[in-house]
């Protein structure tokens, strides 16, 4: 017979012994060092403050990679990038109060794109917590509270034993589906304080599975084969849960057309005979979307992005297999299935028989022509070949990362990835500043792949510190700036609104060349006609360049009014 106690792991001899003789000087630091080395953890990112330099002390003494950047909301935008790209849970370490506060927007955006950042935060010393008004540097009443409406879960440590298991605990939280940042406090005191707790040597944070209910993917897969006009829509979860393959697969055997939202961009080849690429923004889409009798969503909540402004309103039968329970029929009744994309997929492929279906590619190739044919009607020339230059350029698995700017929103829409999770947006949360310091965290993430970051002039203001982060760590992005002279997005949104009038968007600028050459960092101002050339060679040449874009490109015209 097995007893509960014959089930206890016992330690190992090199466990006992560390136990037994922990090294000298350690602290709370040095617990969440050896938590974080434990659980796997090579990369961290942050920025040092007064509250949080024992937990620097003990990463500086660890053989942790410590990417420091300069602003704490351009580290949290690395630290997501990062995760986009290596689906490992990221740690960002973050000072007291302003500090924190600091990183807010990078943790909503790493929020609304599932992406599994650990944050970890000192905290007042114990004696200040508790709502208490004592007037510590940096206080807050409940700093907690100012990150629990943005991140997935909030962890808090108080005492040196709590470390680990508080900070394993947010571990798992951040690689369950749907993944998502969390939050982690440790008070100064416990951070700095000289601690008996012995060295942690044993550390696990599996995250749960999330598999479909059978029942459901049965039905679904009844629902497919036998529909007439199936289609797909391809969501950033396909992408997180790295199930482009299976997609594929599921799509080829139904004969069901894919269209990818701007999260999903790659998850289904963009020049496949079923693909209607992410042409999310025309009526033309919307329409064929409209028209399909079993419409099958997958890793997408259908916001407002992904329905042309909510203007979609579909009249068959709806599936939407989401990770987020929020997300789950939160903007249209469906058979709504709670698992992760892979799982989901993998059990409809097992279950889903074979549908043919001839003319299902020359649907796709009309929807497609119709959409092409009203770009052409809009003098685009200028946008279509900018995009056209950069696609040439970048070399097929290199990442691209895409700030809040008119190029970005027409690539959300156009620009081919060629492979899956390559290309990346903040249109999740929506805040400028992204692209460059996510595309530090992705030289990081795959060292020796050229990385391109394209932002406008306002966008590039927000991350023009990172210029001496990419130097000092000598990162291969090439960062390209389109320079309209303000806030290109806002001046078109505005001059259709109110009658032609534009409001704080028009832009002091500097030169942004000679301002990248006193970081060290070579810059070339292109043009249309050069822009290929030019970003060629500034992909192919080791460390950080800029190019700088003179120019105002125009949106394509909204059709959801």
């Amino acid at each position: 017979m097995t007893h509960d106690h014959d089930l206890v792991l016992r330690p190992t001899d090199a466990q006992r012994a560390a136990a037994l003789a922990p090294p000298p000087g350690r602290t709370g630091g040095d617990l969440v060092v050896e938590t974080l080395r434990g659980l796997g953890a090579t990369t961290v990112f942050g920025l040092p403050g007064q509250h949080a330099l024992g937990l620097f002390d003990a990463v500086g003494r660890s053989d942790l990679r410590l990417v420091t950047l300069r602003v704490e909301n351009n580290a949290g935008f690395a630290a997501d990038a990062y995760g986009r790209m290596t689906g490992e849970a990221v740690p960002l370490l973050l000072s007291t109060g302003p500090g924190a506060l600091t990183a807010l927007p990078a943790l909503a955006e790493a929020a609304a794109a599932s992406s599994p950042v650990v944050a970890i935060s000192s905290q007042v010393p114990t004696a200040g917590l508790g709502g208490g008004r004592r007037g510590h540097l940096h206080e807050l009443r409940d700093q907690a509270a100012s990150f629990r409406d943005v991140v997935k879960s909030v962890h808090l440590a108080r005492t040196p034993s709590q470390i680990p298991s508080t900070i394993a605990e947010a571990w798992e939280s951040a690689l369950t589906a749907p993944h998502g940042p969390v939050w982690v406090e440790i008070p100064e005191d416990v951070l700095r304080t000289a601690t008996i707790v012995p060295q942690v040597t044993g550390m696990d944070a599996t995250p749960h599975d999330l598999p479909p209910r059978p029942e459901l993917t049965a039905l679904a897969a009844h629902w497919l084969e036998n529909a007439e006009r199936p289609v797909i829509i391809a969501g950033g979860g396909v992408i997180r849960a790295d199930a482009a393959g299976k997609l594929k697969q599921l799509a080829e055997r139904l004969s069901a057309p894919v269209v990818t939202t701007f999260g999903g961009k790659g998850a289904f080849p963009w020049t496949h005979p079923l693909s209607l690429q992410s042409w999310l923004e025309d009526r033309h889409t919307t329409d064929f979307l409209e028209d399909a009798d079993v419409l099958l969503v997958v890793g997408s909540g259908l916001g407002e992005l992904s329905s042309n402004y909510h203007t979609f309103a579909p009249r068959g039968r709806v599936v939407q297999i989401e990770a987020d329970l929020g997300k789950l029929e939160s903007n249209h009744p469906a058979l709504g299935i709670h698992a992760d994309a892979r799982l989901a997929l993998q059990a409809l492929l097992e279950t889903v028989a074979e549908r043919h279906d001839p003319t299902a590619p020359d649907r796709v190739r009309a929807a497609l022509s119709a959409v092409a044919a009203g770009l052409a009607s809009q003098d685009l020339t200028l946008e279509q070949d900018l995009l056209h230059s950069i696609r040439s350029a970048l070399p097929p698995r290199s990442p691209s990362f895409w700030d809040m700017t008119i190029l970005a929103y027409w690539a959300w829409s156009a620009f081919d990835p060629k492979h899956p999770n390559t290309m990346h947006s903040a249109q999740g949360a929506g805040g400028l500043g992204y692209a460059f310091p996510g595309a530090l965290g992705a030289c990081l993430a795959e060292p020796g792949t050229p990385v391109l970051a394209v932002s406008g002039d306002g966008g590039a203001m927000y991350s023009i510190a990172e210029l001496a982060t990419a130097r000092q760590h000598d990162l291969d992005v090439t960062w390209l700036i389109v320079d309209d002279g303000g806030y290109g997005i806002l001046r078109e949104y505005m001059t259709d609104a109110f009658d032609g009038r534009t409001t704080g968007t028009e832009l002091t600028r500097p030169d942004f060349t000679a301002l990248a050459e006193s970081f060290g960092v070579p810059a070339t101002r292109t043009t249309p006609e050069s822009l290929t050339a030019d970003l060629r060679r500034a992909l192919a040449t080791p460390g950080p360049s800029m190019v700088v874009l003179p120019a105002k490109p125009r949106m394509f015209a909204p059709t959801h009014i």
